[in-house]
């Protein structure tokens, strides 16, 4: 449970910059959610602003497929219908709209997260998007990567009916940190911020290219939002801190309890047991879980984080 690690071992806080009209929408409508890519733990801070709504079991991501092999996130979201692309348009049009169309009759209130800028910021990345946003004569970003605007558009094509409303999320931390999962799971707080700005779907144009535009101009927005928070510690607008529920420290407990009960009592009869064969398989499987949690931890890593962005030669290959 990476939601109760954030919110009851690291004791995170989440304050949220917010119209108390939106916070009244939250959990009751169909919503896509527009997320800057810049930390480690930025999903971590989506789902648990889920959680404390109510809306975790339903909320859904449009994800790079590579994310299927990662334990526990993968393997989870693998069996909750999410989107899942290998960011190849040529490759992933049909998988996309198919997946996009299954959700057009979800039963529950959903929350669809698109990371628009299709990779996380790094320095490196960023001076390649904006020498791809001068050569379109698009005006430059400081604190994010040029958006990708199929993925957006796609989306608002296929659920066009089905969402009421797209929820602008920026996230920052204060005291200019930044956190990690390694963090989170040695215990350590972090104060996290998240501007929320509700855009309902009437104000978005339905034509493609005016749709991208509108995109464009969200992020000069979130760039102005971000250099706002650099100079003042905070964002614009009335704030609330909502309450972490404490089903989610006892839904932890009570699996916790389930699975390691049994598997301390095996481990122990294993070790009685004196049998070299029962003893080295044991290890071995507590060896392939360590390099499971490895990996998980592994693949939030800014600096680990693997992508062609603007790889000519990986864009020749594709």
């Amino acid at each position: 449970e990476l939601v109760m690690l954030l919110e009851w071992w690291s004791g995170t806080e989440c304050t949220l910059y917010i119209e108390p009209a939106t916070v009244e929408k939250f959990g009751k409508e169909h919503v896509i959610i527009i997320l800057n890519h810049n930390y480690e733990i930025d999903f971590l801070c989506g789902w648990t602003m889920c959680e404390r709504y109510g809306v975790l079991g339903s909320s859904k991501v449009l994800a790079k497929r590579e994310l299927l092999k990662v334990p526990l996130i993968g393997w989870t979201w693998y069996f909750l219908e999410i989107v899942f692309c290998k960011r190849k348009w040529e490759e992933d049009r049909d998988t996309v709209f198919n997946g996009l169309h299954r959700l057009r009759d979800y039963p529950e209130y959903m929350w669809f997260l698109l990371y628009c800028e299709g990779t996380r910021f790094t320095e490196k990345k960023h001076q390649i998007s904006m020498q791809v946003a001068e050569s379109k004569g698009l005006p430059k970003l400081k604190y994010h990567l040029l958006p990708r605007t199929k993925g957006f558009t796609t989306t608002m094509q296929c659920l066009k009916g089905t969402v009421q409303a797209v929820y602008d999320v920026t996230l920052n931390f204060k005291d200019k940190e930044n956190p990690t999962l390694l963090g989170i799971i040695n215990g350590k707080k972090y104060r996290a911020d998240m501007s929320v700005r509700r855009f309902p779907v009437e104000e978005i144009p339905d034509d493609e290219k005016e749709c991208a535009d509108w995109l464009h101009n969200l992020y000069r927005e979130k760039d102005a939002l971000q250099e706002l928070y650099e100079k003042e510690g905070k964002f614009p607008g009335p704030s609330i801190k909502p309450k972490r529920r404490l089903w989610t420290l006892l839904n932890f407990l009570f699996w916790a309890t389930l699975l390691l009960s049994p598997l301390i009592s095996f481990a122990w009869d294993v070790f009685v047991s004196g049998s070299p064969l029962l003893i080295i398989g044991f290890m071995l499987f507590l060896i392939i879980a360590s390099v499971a949690v490895r990996r998980l931890i592994g693949v939030t890593e800014v600096k680990k984080t693997g992508s062609s962005y603007g790889n000519m030669e990986a864009k020749k290959e594709n």
